[in-house]
C-alpha cells in the first residue's frame, strides 16, 4: 500500500497480527467495527452479535456517531464521551472497519468525524468486514469489556467539512464535486437506494457535479483500487486535486468514503466532506438542482 500519500490503510493481515493488542485494555490499540445493524443483518455479511474480528467494539453508526435530533454529526463533548467510554483516548491507535451495501460504508463516516476532531492516528482496515469473512481471518462473539479513558478531542477541523454556503459558492466558481452515489440517483430516477427510506423531498444532483459511484473506486473484493487508478478514475470526472472539491451522497455516510479516498490515500489536500449532502440540499427550497446524467 506505498503507493498511497498517507499511511492510513491497512491490511487484513495487519489487523491479524495486531489481535493481542486489539484484546488488551491497554488503549494503545482499539479496532471498531462501525456499521447499520439493520443493513448488516441483512447482507451476506455477519452481523456483530454472530461474529466480529476479536477485540472489535461495536458501534451503531446512527446511535453512536450522529444527533437525531439534529440529524447532525456529535458535538465535541459528545465525541469526548463515547471514545472515552469505549476505552480510547486521543492517543490510541484506531483501526476502523465496517460492512454495508459497500465495504466500510459507515466505518468511514466515524473515520471522517474522529479526523474532525482530530484523532491523529486513525486507520481503515482495506476491504471492511467483508474481507475479513470472506477470507476465512478470526471471528468471535465475545464483547470486549475495556476500563473507560479519558478523551480530549481537538478541532474542530472545519476545513474538511462542507456547509450549504460552501457548496452555493463551488457552483458559482465551477469547482469539481463528487457526487458518490449511483447513477439512478445522480440522474433523478430514485431519491435513495432501494430499501432506505427517501430522506430528501426531489430528486438529482447538485448542478456542476460529477457522478463517481462508489462501486467504481473499489476492486471486486472490495479493498481500494491502487491510487494510479483512482487519479485516472477522479481525472476522468475532472478532479486533479489542484482546486477545492466537495464529496456529497445521501446522508454523507457514502460521501465519506471518497472523502477518504481523494484527500487521505491520494492526498489532495482540500477535499471536503458535504455531511448534509442530497438529504439537505433536496429538501431546501430554492436551491438549483440538475436530472438526468449529467453528460
Amino acid at each position: 500500500m506505498s503507493d498511497y500519500d498517507n499511511d492510513v490503510l491497512v491490511s487484513a493481515d495487519w489487523v491479524e497480527d495486531h489481535l493481542e493488542e486489539f484484546q488488551s485494555d491497554d488503549p494503545e490499540y482499539r479496532l471498531l467495527e462501525v456499521n447499520n445493524p439493520t443493513v448488516t443483518a441483512d447482507s451476506e455479511y455477519t452481523a456483530y452479535e454472530e461474529g466480529h474480528a476479536p477485540g472489535a467494539i461495536f458501534f451503531d453508526w446512527e446511535e453512536d456517531f450522529t444527533n437525531q435530533q439534529t440529524r447532525d454529526i456529535l458535538s465535541k463533548d459528545a465525541f469526548e464521551e463515547t471514545m472515552g467510554e469505549a476505552g480510547i483516548t486521543e492517543d490510541s491507535t484506531i483501526v476502523f472497519y465496517g460492512g454495508g451495501r459497500v465495504p466500510n460504508w459507515f466505518a468511514l463516516f466515524a473515520y471522517w468525524q474522529a479526523k474532525y476532531y482530530g484523532h491523529e492516528d486513525a486507520k481503515v482496515l482495506d476491504g471492511g468486514k467483508g474481507y475479513w469473512v470472506d477470507n476465512d481471518y478470526p471471528l468471535t462473539d465475545e464483547v470486549p469489556e475495556f476500563d473507560a479513558q479519558e478523551y480530549n478531542a481537538r478541532g474542530p477541523f472545519e476545513s474538511i467539512r462542507a456547509y450549504r454556503d460552501d457548496v452555493d459558492t463551488a457552483i458559482e466558481q465551477g469547482l469539481p464535486m463528487v457526487d458518490v452515489r449511483s447513477p439512478e440517483e445522480f440522474s433523478g430516477e430514485v431519491i435513495a437506494p432501494e430499501g432506505l427510506n427517501e430522506t430528501a423531498q426531489r430528486a438529482g444532483h447538485i448542478p456542476g457535479a460529477s457522478n463517481v459511484p462508489i462501486a467504481t473506486i473499489l476492486n471486486d473484493d472490495g479493498t481500494f483500487k491502487s491510487a494510479d487508478e483512482l487519479r485516472e478514475l477522479y481525472a476522468e470526472a475532472g478532479v486533479d486535486g489542484e482546486e477545492s472539491t466537495i464529496a456529497y451522497c445521501r446522508v454523507g455516510e457514502r460521501s465519506s468514503i471518497e472523502w477518504f479516498a481523494l484527500r487521505e490515500l491520494l492526498g489532495f489536500e482540500d477535499v471536503r466532506n458535504y455531511d448534509g449532502s442530497w438529504t439537505e440540499w433536496g429538501s431546501m427550497i430554492r436551491t438549483p438542482i440538475e436530472t438526468g446524467d449529467g453528460q
